[in-house]
């Protein structure tokens, strides 16, 4: 087993590592920038080592400190989290030069599955079925409009290297193309420091399914059932739950066997998630993220897999624990994303002290996952995911009524967040019938949410008015 082991990430991810490394025997350390020197984690870990300036590029994504840090410090493995260098094969590269184990898959399978092209081509070689869309990467935009007019429009243009929603853009028609495909580019230069993009065809609206898999190194692959994704705003996942409503039995075994051939294929270790949009009773393969995901715990409620443990324990070079036929999935799971932002305003990010916090708590089947104190400054520099509500329930109607129970609970003061907006969206008829898509929650309920939000503002003002006169 890993004796020691590095944190190369912060806030609630790095907490929950730290928690299933001390469960596990294994020491911590905890890197953090000069904007988190009070950071949760900082605290947590048995040792912390300030790595750089409050600027992600000068500390949480600088390569040499990091791995300075490591070295100083005398681990033996570094666990990268999500984000950041998570996903990152240099970063996994270096480490297995200076023998210091990376909890992930190899660098060589990081690169051909971080590159969303490489990944394409992959899937279609394993028999996997794909978006149709560009064979390569598109390199100007009057190659892309040639494709696009080929495969017909809407399309998507996406960032071969991309993730969490990061130079994406929904393309309606030829006249859009340019523009956009010139925007979509820059940002991906500036977000991954690649701007090259390739174009699917827009499969929408959909279902967003996920597979979650784990694999060691001796070719076991195991998958523990689907989580759905479909509520999403700006192709950023806002709700998540598991098992899917949308998908029977039949076509659970079937999506999950798919991820499985596909994780071996590539010879792929460690955990990961296989990302697919089902229409029209057809799963289409997306791309696969070669890190633990932020709605893991939803998987780990409704099989009872520690995921976190399984990465130290996969790591470390044991075999998988479990066979297929061990994974049962019981009951159902939903996670609800915390942000610090103002949900009438744009989303707009929100940062500074916690004055009070009261975290919901208390019955079983209720989790959160936070890096949150009171007293602790949100820095503004970061991701706005201040915290996770995960809840488990018999069914899913138990698990929305706990969900609805924890959100009412929850108390922040001092910055603004999103636990109203969830509250209302956790209550929705429609999300209450299992019956929405990708299109739903950006389409249908914000649109209605934001018209409700600006009456309620209203009668709260000329109650105001009224009051003074």
């Amino acid at each position: 087993m890993i004796n020691k082991v590095l944190i190369a990430n912060r806030g609630e991810i790095a907490v929950r590592i730290i928690r299933a490394a001390a469960e596990l025997g294994i020491k911590t350390v905890a890197v953090y920038s000069e904007a988190d020197k009070d950071a949760l984690h900082t605290i947590m870990a048995d040792e912390a080592v300030c790595i750089g300036g409050a600027k992600s590029s000068e500390s949480y994504l600088n390569i040499n400190n990091i791995l300075s840090a490591a070295i100083a410090t005398g681990v033996d493995a570094i666990h990268p989290g999500f984000g950041f260098l998570s996903e990152n094969p240099k970063f996994a590269t270096m480490c297995e030069e200076i023998g210091i184990e990376f909890i992930g898959p190899s660098a060589k399978v990081m690169e051909l599955m971080g590159n969303k092209v490489n990944a394409r081509e992959s899937m279609m070689n394993a028999g996997v079925p794909v978006i149709p869309g560009s064979k390569g990467i598109v390199k100007t935009y009057s190659e892309a409009k040639k494709i696009a007019k080929k495969i017909g429009y809407p399309v998507m243009l996406k960032a071969a290297s991309g993730g969490g929603g990061k130079g994406i853009r929904k393309v309606s028609d030829e006249k859009e193309m340019e523009s956009l495909f010139e925007t979509a580019s820059k940002e991906a230069l500036v977000s991954f420091g690649d701007s090259s993009m390739y174009i699917e065809k827009l499969v929408y609206p959909a279902r967003h399914i996920e597979v979650q898999i784990l694999a060691d190194k001796f070719g076991n692959v195991i998958h523990l059932g689907e989580r759905d994704c479909s509520l999403q705003r700006n192709n950023q996942k806002v709700l998540e739950e598991s098992p899917s409503v949308s998908i029977s039995e039949i076509l659970r075994k079937k999506i999950g066997d798919i991820a499985r051939k596909a994780a071996a294929y590539v010879g792929y270790e460690g955990a990961g998630t296989l990302e697919f949009l089902y229409q029209n009773r057809k799963f289409y393969f997306m791309e696969m993220n070669t890190r633990i995901q932020v709605e893991h715990p939803v998987s780990e409620y409704v099989t009872g897999v520690d995921i976190v443990k399984e990465q130290f324990r996969i790591a470390s070079g044991e075999k998988l624990r479990y066979k297929q036929k061990d994974i049962i999935i019981r009951g159902h799971a939903i996670e609800c994303r915390i942000n610090a932002e103002n949900p009438k305003l744009n989303f707009m990010p929100s940062s500074g002290k916690i004055n009070g916090l009261f975290l919901p708590s208390g019955g079983p089947g209720i989790r959160v996952d936070s890096a949150m104190y009171q007293g602790y400054s949100i820095p503004p520099y970061y991701d706005s995911m201040i915290a996770k509500v995960i809840v488990h329930g018999e069914d899913r109607m138990d698990a929305i009524m706990k969900m609805q129970r924890a959100l009412m609970e929850f108390e922040i003061d001092g910055v603004v967040t999103n636990v109203d907006f969830l509250l209302d969206l956790i209550g929705d008829k429609q999300v209450l019938s299992g019956k929405y898509s990708t299109a739903y929650l950006a389409k249908k309920f914000l649109p209605r949410w934001i018209k409700a939000a600006k009456r309620e503002d209203e009668i709260e003002e000329k109650a105001k008015v009224e009051e003074e006169k």
